[in-house]
């Protein structure tokens, strides 16, 4: 090793020897080393690598040389550091290794401290005193202190598995001993750090568990300083544990878990591991979600079984489960029912709601307190004494799945009035039923019937009795009573039948009308149980039915009324039969039908029957002989051949006003002669019917101015002629050879026709005031002729 001062040695021994010189001068006395030298306490001084220290040289008269030197631990000579004579002052060039080395008046001060400083300094001082020169010598040991280098933590495996050991060591690389260790731990999701203690730098775990992981800072300690390591990270692996699984909403039944239908429900699992665990759901050994978190939307009946969590650690290929029961409830179906039962002296109140998962809770709650607890099902008998009407029992439902509980209400109530008795027969009249009813109530009342001496016929019911008795005349005059009892009566009430056969009564024995009219017969029932069946039979004992043709029947409660549309003696004259039955009896009532007829009108006369327009109308006139009533006319015609009389009557015009007396008939043919007659009517009553007569031709005016205009002679021939042929065209049976001659085919055989009285009906038509025209009545003559006519001047 090359010594710092070695190059500088001359200089140094030059001031050694320069001082004992000037020692023995002053003193006479031979210069005395550090070993020669008297001892004295040395003064321990602390310095810090780095830092800067001051060593005094003592205190005392104001020094004319000071020398400072070194001995460094491993050696005994000293080597010169520093010399001053109080103006200026040098420092040896091999100083350095101590430091940055500089005098402040007598003290030395290094700055920038090294480890190579640590050793003895020797401060030699030279004094003057009064005629003579001192030296004086402090001795001064450094000790050079170096701060601790941050620490390190090295971990001799950082992802141990749980249950191995494992190192932790706090490396540091300088610092001055002693050094002290203290470890700190931080978890991953701690409140923060948490001190270990005060240990050796090796930190040993044995076993490691989960509990070690997290970070891990070690700090060392001298009398310098404290430096703390970087966090390092203990990555503990385990697990996974068993996994625990979470129910919400939470609900605990004997076998695991509970939740309600249409409910949301979720399930959590967690198992402690690391690295952190995959979920594996099973639903009844069937996978049916990944992830810690399964969540039921809604939840349904099918919802129901046994639901396990598969924990796995993919790092260590581990695995755990856990299993759980999870049970859907649900409630019953629409709402408790509640129903009562009347029996003797007491009311049996039965509220039911099945169904359910699991079953409903029912309570009965009355008026005078709580009633018997039971699932589904629960009855309660309670006495009927001292309960006031309108008493309100309330049957409670309640159900986990339900928030509010279920009711319903039976509100014990008597029933109004009394009991209502009626009879009725069967189809046929072969049973008599005797009917009792008493509505409302509730419980409904109990009903029964008694014979005449008080005997049961048959059980009790509800509401409505009916019992069956076989139809036979003996019946009658027997009653039947009907008893009825509720359990908020303290009494029974009864009401009672009589069975007797039908009673009748007409309006009237004798009934009379005028033909046409309407009759009414009117029958009534004046009594009879059961209730009669009316009916009316005719004068040849057929039943009168609402089909019957010609009759209405009318029918109330107890009547049944007869109605003859347009009486008629030939069918409807007779005696009426009213006829009541029931299962017990008959009666019967008769009334006397009279269909009169309407006295005769007056006789009427034919006064003027003259034919119009070429022989198709004809004009009618008549008057009346006599008084009496009358309603209208009737006229009849056929056709007229040379021996009147023959031929049948047909209506020519009807209907006609009692106040007329003329009437135009049209629709006649020209070719046919025809007869007519008259009768008066009183409305079905015909009079005698008047003579018999013909229509006569109107008279002649135009053929004077044709033989004036023509010439006498002429004029006579030429209307000769007319005369015959029309005469002949007229009357054809008269001349029949001019008859088939001149009248044409279609007027013989509506001639022919005419001989049927049925062909032809008449037209009435209303006779006008216009006087008729010969002239224009010839030109349509049936016969044609041509006259040709030369005027000679």
């Amino acid at each position: 090793m090359v010594d710092p001062w070695a190059q500088h040695r001359p200089f140094s021994l030059q001031l050694l020897i320069y001082l004992c010189l000037l020692h023995q001068g002053a003193s006479g006395q031979p210069y005395l080393t550090s070993k020669d030298a008297p001892e004295e306490e040395a003064v321990s001084i602390q310095g810090v690598r780095g830092g800067s220290v001051e060593l005094s040289c003592g205190s005392g008269p104001t020094s004319l040389v000071v020398l400072w030197s070194f001995i460094p631990t491993d050696s005994v000579v000293p080597r010169p550091v520093a010399i001053t004579d109080g103006v200026s002052w040098k420092v040896e060039a091999g100083a350095s290794t101590l430091g940055v080395v500089s005098l402040k008046n007598s003290s030395l001060l290094v700055e920038e401290l090294q480890e190579g400083a640590q050793g003895h300094f020797l401060c030699q001082a030279l004094h003057t005193s009064p005629g003579q020169l001192h030296t004086t010598y402090t001795y001064l040991t450094l000790a050079v202190l170096v701060p601790v280098y941050k620490p390190q933590v090295r971990l001799s495996d950082p992802s141990p598995v749980e249950g191995v050991s494992v190192e932790a060591m706090c490396v540091v690389r300088e610092g001055t001993e002693p050094v002290t260790f203290t470890w700190y731990h931080e978890p991953p999701r701690g409140p923060g750090e948490t001190l270990i203690g005060f240990t050796e730098p090796l930190l040993w775990l044995d076993p490691v568990n989960r509990s070690h992981l997290g970070w891990y800072v070690c700090s060392a300690q001298n009398v310098v300083n404290a430096l703390s390591s970087d966090r390092v990270f203990l990555d503990v692996m385990y697990g996974p544990d068993k996994p625990v699984i979470t129910v919400e909403p939470l609900g605990f039944t004997d076998e695991g878990f509970w939740a309600s239908e249409r409910q949301e429900v979720t399930l959590s699992c967690l198992a402690a591991s690391n690295p952190p665990s995959h979920y594996v759901w099973l639903h009844d050994d069937t996978q049916i979600h990944t992830g810690s978190i399964y969540i039921i939307a809604s939840a349904g009946r099918t919802h129901t079984g046994l639901y396990t969590c598969l924990a796995q650690n993919r790092h260590l290929d581990t695995r755990t489960q856990t299993t759980i029961r999870l049970t859907i409830y649900y409630p019953p179906e629409r709402q408790p029912s509640c129903t009562v039962l009347p029996t003797p002296g007491a009311v049996t109140l039965l509220c039911t709601w099945p169904g359910g998962l699991p079953a409903a809770q029912l309570q009965w709650e009355g008026p005078q307190g709580t009633g018997p607890t039971a699932p589904s099902n629960v009855t309660w008998s309670h006495v009927a004494t001292g309960l006031p009407n309108n008493s309100v029992f309330t049957c409670t439902g309640q159900h986990p799945s339900l928030r509010q509980p279920a009711l319903c209400r039976i509100t014990l109530w008597e029933p109004p009035w009394s009991p209502t008795c009626r009879t009725t027969a069967t189809v046929g009249d072969q049973f008599i039923m005797l009917s009792c009813e008493w509505p409302g109530g509730h419980p409904a009342a109990v009903l029964s019937w008694l014979d005449g001496q008080q005997q049961p016929l048959g059980g009790s019911s509800d509401s409505l009795a009916v019992h069956l008795l076989k139809a036979q005349g003996g019946l009658s005059g027997k009653e039947f009573t009907c008893r009825g009892s509720h359990p908020l009566r303290s009494a029974d009430l009864h009401c009672q039948i009589r069975l007797e056969a039908p009673q009748l009564a007409v309006a009237e024995s004798q009934v009379s009308v005028l033909e046409g009219q309407e009759a009414w017969l009117e029958c009534t029932l004046q009594g009879g149980v059961p209730p009669a069946q009316l009916l009316w039979l005719a004068p040849r004992q057929q039943q009168v039915e609402q089909s019957t043709s010609g009759y209405m029947l009318y029918s109330t409660s107890a009547q049944l009324h007869l109605r003859i549309r347009d009486a008629d003696p030939a069918h409807h004259r007779g005696t009426y039969q009213c006829v009541a039955h029931n299962a017990v009896g008959n009666s019967s009532q008769d009334v006397r039908l009279e269909v009169l007829r309407y006295p005769a009108p007056p006789n009427v006369t034919i006064s003027h029957l003259m034919y119009r327009r070429h022989r198709r109308e004809v004009q009618l006139q008549w008057a009346i002989q006599g008084p009496g009533n009358l309603t209208g006319f009737l006229v009849q015609r056929r056709a007229s051949v040379p021996s009147p009389g023959t031929g049948a009557w047909e209506t020519a015009a009807r209907d006609i006003e009692p106040e007329s007396r003329d009437r135009l008939l049209g629709g006649l043919d020209p070719g046919v002669l025809y007869a007519f007659r008259i009768l008066a009517l009183n409305h079905r009553t015909a009079g005698h019917p008047s003579e018999v007569k013909t229509p006569v031709d109107p008279p002649f005016s135009a053929y004077p101015a044709v033989l004036g205009a023509a010439g006498t002679g002429m004029v006579v021939a030429t209307v000769a002629s007319l005369l015959v042929f029309q005469y002949a065209a007229r009357h054809p049976q008269t001349f029949p050879c001019f008859g088939q001659l001149l009248i044409p085919l279609e007027h013989r055989d509506q001639q022919r026709g005419s001989e049927d009285p049925e062909t032809h009906t008449g037209i009435e038509t209303p006779v006008t005031s216009s006087s008729l025209d010969p002239g224009q009545e010839a030109t349509d003559a049936p016969v044609s002729v041509t006259i040709t006519m030369t005027a000679t001047p």
